[in-house]
């Protein structure tokens, strides 16, 4: 990024300040006024400004009152998929893979605070001191998440998990070599034959962004329910189609709306397939008990380290909603999920698909059947390679012909 030279700052909170109260003489300011208000104000300045600065001034201040300030350049840059801002002083960026610091900084915590509550505001959300953290879907679908004083000690945190423009497709994950020809096939056939699967991964793996490329896989004759935190699913080529999300509390503590409210409703909308963007609390029972009733074909996502971890972590969750014996949520379990895809990001930032499991029942315990697996330094060209383990679970695919 540039430095911006001497004398510019002051200069263009000048230039900000004649436009700012150009508008308020204005009772209506579109964006083109607000161009040409800006415009004059460079014209009229005293102090001569190089034609270059000139048009970052420009970019800066509209910047500043119409988008989101300095971040602007940073969600309209393409290669960049997540940005960090620590405060006032420190912005990080993840472009192509790497983390980096950005270059770029807010003036003041009050220009900071007036970008975050621009990105709040018309979502149902209330962010203060009183409620400090909240996350938030944008427009374009990109996550954010907002911490603000006293929890954020060193200044608000904001963390921006941008939404790629474009879809991800199959053919797209197996030219990038995340994943094999052959297991591709394999986890298309599974989607149109109904099976319950579930991805698994780490934070930034590419869990929700994966679900969106097995959805393109469901035959657009079903009735789709997606159930999300903060709706970011880009379900495609499905016209009946019906996305919820939850909602939070008001300030009275009053009328929240739970994902597991949701799965619950959604049982009554004469649903082919349930998608719940991501388990992490009670709604988990409630998910596998849509996934075993009738609802075949059903797909999630859950934070874990390995395939096997996510079955723990299920367990657990379960447990937390309800006091039941291990083995009746164990059962559960292999009976409501019939495939795990499990992702991670390895040491050169590249997502892959690591494992692709069967999900079966056996003496008291979950067991998970391998069908492909990882090779880390595989000398062959896919390195997700098939298992000689057979698939058990194989009625659905007989049922539905293939």
């Amino acid at each position: 990024m540039d430095e911006e030279p001497i004398g510019c700052t002051k200069i263009k909170e000048k230039i900000r300040e004649q436009v700012m109260l150009s508008i308020d003489m204005t009772m209506e300011c579109d964006d083109t006024l607000l161009e040409e208000l800006i415009d004059s104000a460079l014209i009229e300045c005293e102090e001569y400004i190089p034609y270059r600065d000139k048009l970052r001034i420009k970019k800066e201040i509209y910047n500043t009152l119409r988008k989101f300030d300095v971040l602007s350049e940073l969600l309209e840059d393409d290669e960049i998929t997540d940005i960090m801002v620590n405060g006032t002083s420190d912005i990080y960026i993840d472009k192509k893979g790497v983390m980096q610091p950005s270059g770029l900084r807010f003036e003041t915590c009050e220009k900071l605070e007036n970008v975050i509550q621009h990105i709040v505001s018309g979502h149902n959300r209330v962010v203060n001191e009183t409620n400090p953290i909240v996350d938030v879907r944008m427009e374009d679908g990109s996550r954010v998440n907002i911490v603000l004083p006293p929890v954020a000690v060193d200044g608000p945190a904001l963390t921006i998990r941008k939404f790629p423009k474009s879809d991800f497709t199959m053919d797209r994950y197996v030219e990038m070599g995340a994943i094999s020809c052959e297991a591709a096939d394999f986890l298309k056939t599974a989607v149109k034959a109904g099976y319950n699967i579930f991805i698994s991964g780490g934070t930034g793996s590419g869990k929700t962004t994966f679900l969106n490329v097995l959805s393109a896989f469901i035959p657009v004759t079903e009735r789709v329910i997606t159930i999300e935190d903060s709706a970011e699913l880009r379900i495609q080529g499905i016209d009946n189609i019906v996305r919820l999300e939850t909602r939070n509390a008001n300030l009275e503590g009053k009328n929240e709306i739970t994902m597991s409210d949701l799965i619950k409703s959604s049982l009554r909308m004469i649903p082919s397939r349930i998608i719940v963007g991501e388990v992490r609390g009670s709604e988990a029972l409630d998910m596998m008990q849509a996934m075993n009733t009738g609802h075949d074909g059903s797909l999630s996502t859950g934070h874990a380290n390995s395939a096997q971890d996510m079955i723990s972590r299920l367990e657990t969750l379960v447990l937390m909603a309800k006091d039941f014996p291990i083995q009746a949520i164990r059962r559960q379990i292999a009976s409501a999920i019939d495939i795990i895809v499990h992702l991670g990001r390895l040491r050169d930032r590249s997502r892959k698909v690591l494992e692709i499991s069967e999900v079966l029942y056996c003496d008291g315990e979950v067991v998970l059947n391998p069908l492909f697996e990882y090779c880390d330094g595989a000398e062959t060209e896919n390195i997700l390679f098939k298992t000689d383990n057979v698939m058990k679970k194989t009625g659905k695919l007989l049922r539905k012909g293939t």
